[in-house]
């Protein structure tokens, strides 16, 4: 019980800086909140550092070979890097608004751009896929490498991207699309309302997604399509509409090395079992938009949204085979 009103506390607190926070722009207000006691994900009383806020928009934090993390400041056409010492610097502009990233295995930092384009941001550039079926891509939105080179990224149809960038396809449904090793793009699914954030399971043989208050898994084939849809977890605390619909949903999702499933949501960052299990939610100052595992034995957890970054000091390693 005393675990539970710490959380309802923190999460009230939560949501007041998010209120004050949007009233006054993008600046978070100096709360501070406190992860709950996760058995073997984070102690009870660790504290989300703010590392920096005031970015112009927060999104895909990943971490970079060097021991860096990336993450991309989209509303300025940038991707920033933090470095060990928690200083900020640009590390790549002009990138077509990318909200996505993930390394290769050779090596190459891919961006899921909303203006329509999956890119190779690193070390050269190149346009892995800007169309599907003769139409252009909408705005893609996050990414995850598998490893063969394949690239499953999220088209959720919703045009983000500011004028110029044209509406969506005539007919488009929001899909989850797949880059075959070799190049070739391919819907792996059109089984999903709203796709957001995806990530594959350690194995590989499952693929994680976010579609607004639900969190579903797909079985992931050979050939790279996606069957037997599922609701993986029901995503908690969410708040609702006048009509008692939930508001919002999941956004970015990362796994552990054991398997944990954790999502970047209003509340804050819900983690779950690899059986669906909901085991707590660490409260963020501000509504996250997006994790990753980095650091000294990728045992940090960076969160970033509404133009702030943090990090919490966890119990939890992230995969060391995968960038995410």
């Amino acid at each position: 019980m005393k675990r539970n009103a710490a959380f309802v506390v923190a999460w009230c607190l939560s949501g007041l800086a998010l209120a004050l926070g949007q009233a006054g722009g993008q600046n978070p207000t100096p709360v501070v909140t406190t992860a709950p006691d996760i058995p073997g994900v984070v102690k009870a009383g660790t504290r989300v550092q703010l590392i920096k806020a005031g970015f112009q928009g927060t999104e895909a934090p990943i971490a970079a070979p060097d021991g860096s993390v990336l993450f991309t400041e989209y509303n300025l056409n940038r991707i920033v890097k933090i470095d060990k010492d928690d200083k900020i610097s640009t590390y790549i502009e002009d990138t077509k608004r990318t909200v996505g990233l993930g390394y290769d295995p050779k090596g190459r930092l891919i961006g899921a751009a909303q203006e329509g384009y999956i890119l190779v941001l690193a070390p050269t550039r190149s346009v892995l896929a800007d169309s599907f079926g003769g139409q252009r891509l909408s705005a893609p939105n996050d990414l995850v490498v598998d490893k063969k080179g394949g690239v499953y990224f999220t088209d959720p149809i919703e045009n983000r991207a500011p004028p110029p960038s044209p509406p969506a396809p005539p007919g488009r449904k929001p899909a989850i699309f797949y880059i075959k090793p070799d190049g070739q793009v391919v819907m792996a699914t059109g089984e999903v309302e709203r796709p957001n954030g995806v990530i594959l399971s350690k194995d590989e043989k499952t693929l994680y997604a976010t579609n607004r208050e639900f969190l579903l898994a797909f079985d992931v084939q050979s050939d790279g399509s996606l069957l037997n849809k599922r609701t993986f977890a029901n995503l908690v605390g969410l708040s609702t509409g006048p009509d008692g619909a939930p508001v919002g949903g999941g956004d970015g999702l990362i796994i552990d090395d054991a398997g944990r499933v954790y999502t970047a949501t209003g509340p804050g960052v819900q983690v779950f079992s690899p059986r669906g299990e909901h085991l707590g939610t660490i409260p963020i100052p501000l509504a996250p938009q997006n994790i990753a595992f980095g650091g000294p034995g990728r045992k940090t957890l960076y969160v970033v949204g509404r133009g702030a970054a943090y990090k919490i000091e966890m119990l939890a390693v992230g995969l060391k085979t995968r960038a995410r």
